[in-house]
């Protein structure tokens, strides 16, 4: 059903008729709407424009609202309505700016600016009302707009950026940057959220794109651009005007509460001059941007003043003004299902009695296939039009006959406005900044060991110049490794900052230590496929497809699935239909629905008469399930049942004995469930959750019971994508990448430790009935903290965790927190080990600048499990005594609030502490030795030969491996990218090593674009580069491990071992074949023990491409 057909029957409807000859009649008219419920407002409001097209300004009470409502109006008209937001961070506070805020702000004011036949629609709240902006002609004045085919010098664009106080840089990322590179400008305006690429020839502006931050590619031409300063700081001045000066004067004010805005801005005016009278004189000097509130923002007089002349409607619970003109909508709200179905049918039949046609909302088709799936089970004769769009509340129109319900009501389900991104301070610049190689950082290359890069540096070969990276060994010995071998060296990451033992070339240290590193590593992944083969081979139970219980489950999920669920959701259940036992393995970062999983796979066995086991490390973890699992199966035919040491010992022998008899299906519980006395009566699935924190003694005892149970593992340390190919033989794995959508970023601010922030920020949790987790890493100072927390919020109950209470005590605090107990927990890092609280959601950590990027992510993932708010304040000494180190760390973790960022973030500092339990205790040391990337090479390579020698049957499906895994390359052609076409060296050093990662035409031809969007046309020598990649992939395809072309001649060096399958295999064949028919070309001869062929007079790359793709054919 199109959501217009609907809105065209309201267009007719008297009282939408009343209302818009009202807004017609005489300016200042007030209008009063009453009975409007749910999305009824938006739908009505929708309407009205339809009929009118003047232009609407929306005022509701708070952020969160105005962007609901937002999203309503935008999903109903299907055109883009602007938000215009607040410039601060927390209302009225002008010290913290927004940056994204700001350029929303220049972004509405700018389309306010260009007339169009239908008005503007703008949503606001109160706080981004209060704040005045700039005057429309003090904006006209100061922009300039440029279109293509304008004649215009660059230079004369560099003067004027730097007028408007713009910022040259090397790559733009920022609002406010620009860059200048050949004939290539790239600006990044206050008038869009995307920066824009201006190509010029000579002084002709030949071509205008805007591009992405990240990838730094175009994204689309554009006609025209228009250049806005900063309007926020610059030119605000005491001619500012308030938004209502700024807009049409046809334009209707809708206000949900008038009041209640005049309340707002009379006490944000308050705060703000009282925050003005106290700042120092010495910080207003150094901040110019702060200006003073009675320029900066409009108080509630000036503003109720204003709203006399406008049309002004009011449409929500309190109404302000007197009038005649009153429009009542008798809508009801939608009834309340509580997921009872039974209720849902009876009510969409009820409806149809009356006459009234039933629709229901639902943003996926998905959530709609399911509800179809559930009432063919219960009841076909039920009735509803599904609408493929989401509201934010639903609501009955008995006038209209019409029925509006959301799904996601009816299944009780979270639902979350999706606004448009605009602009975010990319992620992966910071990462990619705080990863890159920088002269100085050690390097392993893998056939030589551990040394230091020592930057770029361009060679002369046979006259002819290349880029070569420049490496430093003991005894300062020099190594320099051309482009085409980049892949063979990886930034050392070992364990801690402790620098490593630089190799010295020529000797045999280093082969030594990869060779003992290789044979343990192979004995550890030999008893890993050993089991993989056992489990192969064994019968274990097939569960039957899903019913509609399991429907019903998945539907009610409060969260959208995330495409990583659903795929490991639609794995596990393959796996558990299969008549082998599953094993396999969930990995997913902290929050992302792990849990959820497992509480599927657990329901479908007990919905198929089987027993479920859950283990967990911790006792705490136990409860926590527990508590989980009965919540989520309350409306099913389950009993959850666990044991942990809380118990006494007659509740668990009572417990254990109905585990015999069957009368719990699912029991969660500690390594007590591995005892001897624990009898199940038919098992069928096995979960394991955090399996790397149970000890060796436990894994055992898991084996033997795993052999033929179906098991499920999670775990939330991330594997490195290098190990996936090599342990899928060993294990089934699903990865869960993506967040949640629908969980709010946590707000983090930084701050220096001062008592009123504490006190404030626990007051206000404690108000809203939350818990606080009080962060800070010395264990003698957290009494002391806890006494001053105590001294600042009296009423506050608090607790005092740490590792060296012993782990009863540990645990009863914990319990305590977990259950409400206590509201602040004074603690150590001991919290980032997967407490989940939904019920805490602020964090404060004290020290901030101690910890590494993962740990505070980890933290910080602590908070923000629910649909609340939720804060994380990191304290730390004034930023100006802190390393720049500590620095960046914090912005880092300051800026990427979202979820999801973590898995970036900590995936490198997990790598180094995880992987080393992925196959077995001992390994950490080797990876202090050789360094994190290195020793997955080597792991990968030890995989994969005893898959080729001890265990070719059992992997004899998988695809046949090339015989060579790099091929070295010499040339003595120009090999670089010129300095005045990539300035930046490290920018220099990226696009090699990305280079080197390719490894398809494809990719190549993607590679070879996006240096012309980024750079300009590609030089040759670069060209020449992209060539040598080609020739390359062929030589390894023909099997040659070194390759030469030199002075017009090619040789190929072939694999030194004379056993290897490489001489039976067709590829050799058809190369002496080739040799044999065409004697003239080529010649194959034995030199050194190893074969070689040379192919002669070849002038140019693409000769010699050409050539041994005729061999290869």
């Amino acid at each position: 059903m199109n959501i217009r057909d609907l809105i065209n029957r309201y267009k007719t409807d008297d009282r939408i008729v009343a209302l818009a000859k009202a807004l017609n009649g005489p300016k200042g008219n007030k209008l009063q709407l009453k009975g409007l419920v749910g999305s009824a407002d938006a739908t009505i409001a929708a309407a009205s424009y339809l009929l009118l097209h003047q232009p609407q300004l929306f005022i509701l009470p708070d952020r969160e609202e105005a962007a609901y409502f937002l999203a309503d109006i935008e999903n109903i008209l299907e055109k883009e309505v602007l938000l215009f937001p607040s410039s601060f961070r927390k209302g009225f506070d002008f010290t913290q700016i927004d940056t994204a805020n700001v350029l929303s702000r220049a972004e509405v004011l700018n389309e306010l600016n260009h007339h169009s036949e239908f008005g503007k629609i703008v949503v606001t709240y109160p706080e981004a009302l209060a704040e005045k902006v700039i005057d429309r002609e003090v904006l006209e004045k100061n922009t300039l707009e440029i279109g293509v085919n304008t004649k215009l010098g660059i230079d004369f664009i560099n003067e004027f950026l730097i007028d408007y106080e713009f910022v040259r840089t090397d790559f733009v990322y920022q609002p406010g940057q620009f860059s200048i590179r050949g004939g290539i400008v790239d600006i990044f305006s206050f008038s869009h959220d995307l920066p824009y690429r201006i190509e010029f020839f000579g002084d002709v502006v030949e071509s205008i794109r805007t591009f992405e931050i990240e990838s730094q590619l175009s994204v689309e031409d554009v006609k025209s651009l228009i250049i806005i300063p900063n309007v926020q700081s610059k030119y605000l001045t005491e001619n500012n005007i308030s938004i209502l000066e700024y807009i049409e004067k046809d334009t209707q004010l809708w206000f949900k509460d008038v009041e209640f805005t005049l309340d707002i801005l009379k006490g944000g005016y308050k705060k703000a001059s009282e925050l003005w009278k106290a700042l120092p004189v010495k910080e207003k000097n150094e901040n110019p941007d702060w200006i003073d509130p009675k320029y900066g923002f409009t108080d509630e007089k000036m503003l109720a003043d204003m709203l006399q002349d406008f049309y002004l409607v009011e449409f929500g619970k309190q109404y302000f003004y007197k009038t005649e003109h009153v429009i009542s909508f008798d809508t009801k709200p939608q009834p309340s299902f509580n997921k009872d179905f039974n209720l849902l049918i009876h009510n969409l039949k009820e409806n149809e009695k009356q006459d009234i046609h039933n629709f229901i909302f639902s943003a996926a088709p998905k959530q709609t296939e399911r509800l179809y799936a559930i009432l063919d089970d219960i009841d076909k004769t039920a009735k509803f039009t599904p609408v493929n769009l989401p509201l934010r509340e639903g609501f009955i129109d008995p006038q209209q006959h019409l029925a509006f319900y959301t799904d996601h009501q009816i299944f009780d389900r979270f639902y979350k406005y999706k606004l448009k991104r605009g602009y975010q301070r990319s992620q992966s610049i910071t990462l990619k900044e705080l990863r890159d190689l920088k002269p100085g950082d050690f390097v392993t290359h893998i056939d030589h060991g551990i040394g230091k890069y020592a930057g770029l540096e361009k060679v002369e070969v046979n006259g002819k110049t290349q880029e070569m990276i420049r490496l430093v060994y003991a005894d300062n010995d020099l190594l320099y490794v051309n482009i085409n071998s980049l892949n063979r060296i990886a930034k050392y990451s070992g364990k801690d900052a402790a620098a490593p033992k630089l190799n010295k070339l020529g000797t045999e240290a280093w082969d030594k230590l990869k060779k003992t590193t290789k044979k343990k590593v192979k004995d550890i992944a030999r008893d890993l496929i050993k089991l993989y083969a056992l489990r192969k081979s064994q019968v274990g139970t097939a569960f039957a497809p899903d019913g509609y219980m399991e429907t019903e489950l998945e539907a009610s999920f409060i969260y959208e699935d995330t495409p990583d669920q659903e795929k490991a959701t639609n794995d596990f259940k393959k796996d558990m239909e299969a008549p082998h036992p599953m094993d396999r393995l969930i990995c997913g970062d902290v929050g992302f629905g792990k849990t959820e999983i497992a509480v599927r796979a657990a329901f479908k066995a007990v919905a198929n008469g089987k027993q479920a086991a859950i283990l967990v490390p911790t006792t705490i973890l136990a409860t926590q399930h527990f508590k989980t699992f009965s919540q989520r199966l309350k409306e099913f035919p389950v009993t959850v049942d666990y044991i942990n040491r809380f118990k006494t010992s007659k509740q668990i022998k009572e417990t254990l004995a109905k585990l015999a008899e069957g009368k719990v299906d699912i029991i969660i519980g500690t390594h007590r469930l591995l005892s001897k006395d624990v009898k199940f009566k038919d098992l069928g699935i096995m979960i394991i959750d955090e399996e790397q924190k149970f000890g060796v003694s436990s894994k055992e005892k898991l084996r033997a019971l795993r052999v033929n149970v179906d098991t499920l593992t999670l775990t939330a340390t991330p594997i490195p994508r290098t190990l996936h190919f090599s342990l899928m033989g060993a294990r089934d794995l699903s990865i869960i990448n993506t967040p949640p959508p629908n969980r709010q970023a946590v707000n983090t601010e930084l701050h220096v430790f001062n008592d009123k922030l504490i006190q404030e920020a626990i007051q206000f949790e404690l108000d809203r009935e939350g818990q606080v987790f009080f962060i800070h890493n010395r264990v003698n100072d957290l009494p002391q903290l806890g006494g001053l927390i105590q001294r600042l919020v009296p009423k506050a109950r608090i607790g005092i965790a740490h590792g060296q209470l012993d782990g009863d005590a540990l645990e009863d605090v914990m319990l305590d927190f977990i259950n409400g107990e206590k509201d602040v927990l004074v603690a150590t890092t001991i919290i980032e080990a997967g407490l989940d609280i939904p019920n805490a959601n602020t964090i404060i950590i004290n020290h901030a600048h101690m910890f590494g990027l993962s740990d505070l992510h980890q933290m910080r993932g602590r908070v923000g499990r629910s649909n609340k708010k939720a804060f994380c304040y990191l304290l730390s000494p004034p930023l100006a005594t802190l390393t720049s180190e500590a620095r960046k760390r914090l912005s880092a973790i300051e800026e990427f609030s979202d979820l999801g960022s973590g898995f970036n973030i900590a995936m490198r500092d997990l790598d180094i502490r995880g992987s080393g339990n992925l196959l077995g205790a001992e390994q950490s040391g080797f990876i202090a030795e050789i360094g994190f990337e290195m020793y997955h090479k080597i792991l990968d390579e030890a995989i994969q030969e005893l898959k080729d020698d001890e265990f070719k049957d059992l992997f004899k499906d998988e695809p046949e491996r090339p015989f060579v895994r790099f091929t070295q390359i010499d040339t003595d052609l120009e090999l670089y990218i010129p300095d005045d076409y990539v300035t930046n060296i490290t920018e220099r050093y990226n696009l090699y090593t990305e280079l080197s990662k390719i490894d398809n035409e494809e990719q190549l031809k993607a590679f070879e674009s996006s240096l012309k969007d980024r750079f300009g046309p590609v030089p040759t020598p670069v060209k020449t580069m992209l060539n040598v990649l080609r020739l390359q992939w062929v030589a390894k395809k023909l099997g040659f491990e070194k390759l030469s072309f030199k002075k017009g001649v090619v040789r190929g060096y072939f694999i030194p071992d004379k056993q290897s399958a490489f001489f039976d295999s067709v590829m050799f064949n058809k190369i002496l074949h080739f040799a044999q028919m065409h004697p003239r070309l080529c010649n194959l001869k034995e030199v050194k023990n190893s074969l070689r062929i040379a192919f002669e007079n070849l002038n140019t790359v693409d000769e010699a491409v050409e050539m041994l793709n005729m061999v290869a054919q």
